[in-house]
């Protein structure tokens, strides 16, 4: 159970935040806890906080954290994906984050390593006990089995990431038996190339409400979402909507209606935004926002977002000027998940402005750096 949880320290000795008043001081290991329950899956084999160093602001303490451990995989099945919470302050802005393995293949009794690498704030005045406490969220096994107290939703995004990583690994295994280590080839530098060619959008996002007035952003209206459609998605995208102004879009709003013969319980919405000059960007994804979401087959609910967006690419705003969106994923009452597939990828649009998937990324990084015959072993590993 997870109320019977193992404290594995990273040292004998816990330091809390009092012995870190100083202006700019180092972490030292003691100062972190790494908690595994004690039926986890992974154990710890070596852990290490590298240069991660504590910095006093105000009445608070600024931890930029470098760490990496060792984990070795103590079940019967191969490991796919592992979710890592990191927490400094469980109730302070900016105090807790998250650190996900997606792509893995661990086999029974192998290690792999993971790195901590983020920001982190907690109050000086908290004392005792470790700065930082880092827990395991989930395990994702081979066959999408789990293990974890998902307390993140991790589940739900490294199934989807796993499902990606299957729909490209046949791709490219495909391509690799019909044209060989040629055509293989052939498609690692096309993706590299797409890869390079993706615009990088930083959207910031918060509550409902405009942070400038109306003269500095444009008049506000309200604009319409387009829709990309794949024949074989479960749910439907029907009509949407966003209020604009400038860069900003404030409470997006879309009606989808579930097509499968399967009750829905969450929906996530990719969009794509498009500037004055008609140049287009992904914005990222909207998902539901209510959590208790249940649709049954052939109903529609709308998926209400009451958050206001920020584009901006290189430091200057993205006025926007066109919406579309697609279905992006779809998880099913029984906790199966559906993403789109390599044809619906495909799409001159989304070819454009969708990053690939972790997988594909990792991929082309072990052509990048090992070349053709290291990926085709790769490929055969599964």
């Amino acid at each position: 159970m997870w109320s019977n949880v193992k404290t594995l320290t990273a040292a004998m000795v816990l330091v809390g935040a009092a012995s870190l008043l100083a202006q700019d001081a180092a972490i030292p290991p003691g100062a972190v806890n790494i908690n595994l329950p004690d039926n986890s899956p992974l154990a710890l084999q070596s852990f290490t906080v590298a240069d991660s160093r504590a910095t006093a602001r105000g009445a608070a303490l600024a931890l930029d954290l470098h760490m990496s451990a060792t984990l070795r995989n103590n079940g019967p099945h191969r490991i796919h994906g592992v979710t890592l919470r990191v927490v400094a302050q469980e109730v302070t802005l900016g105090g807790k984050g998250s650190v996900t393995y997606p792509s893995l293949n661990v086999g029974p009794g192998e290690t792999f390593q993971v790195r901590i690498d983020m920001q982190l704030m907690r109050p000086s005045h908290v004392t005792g006990g470790p700065l930082v406490q880092v827990d395991l969220d989930g395990v994702l096994f081979q066959d999408l089995s789990f293990f974890g107290p998902d307390r993140l939703n991790s589940r739900r995004t490294m199934t989807a990431c796993e499902m990606e990583a299957q729909r490209d690994r046949k791709h490219f295994k495909r391509i690799l038996a019909q044209t060989g280590s040629a055509g293989l080839q052939r498609e690692m530098l096309e993706s590299m190339a797409r890869q390079s060619e993706v615009s990088q959008l930083a959207v910031s996002v918060r509550r409902a409400g405009r942070a400038v007035t109306s003269a500095a952003t444009g008049p506000e209206h309200t604009a319409e979402f387009a829709f990309l459609r794949f024949p074989d998605s479960p749910v439907e995208p029907m009509n949407g909507s966003a209020r604009i102004s400038g860069n900003e879009a404030r409470t997006p709003r879309i009606e989808v209606r579930n097509k499968s013969n399967r009750p829905v319980k969450y929906v996530e919405m990719g969009w794509i935004v498009s500037d004055s000059s008609g140049k287009q960007y992904m914005a990222g994804s909207l998902p539901s926002a209510d959590s208790d979401l249940v649709l049954p087959p052939g109903q529609s609910a709308r998926l209400l977002q009451e958050t206001t967006l920020s584009f901006s690419a290189k430091g200057q705003p993205v006025n926007v000027r066109k919406m579309v969106g697609f279905v992006n994923q779809v998880e099913f009452a029984d906790g199966k998940i559906w993403v789109p597939n390599r044809q619906n990828l495909d799409n001159a649009l989304l070819l454009k402005v969708l990053p690939p998937s972790a997988e594909e990324q990792r991929l082309t990084d072990i052509y990048r750096k090992r070349g053709i015959d290291a990926l085709a072993a790769e490929l055969g590993k599964f």
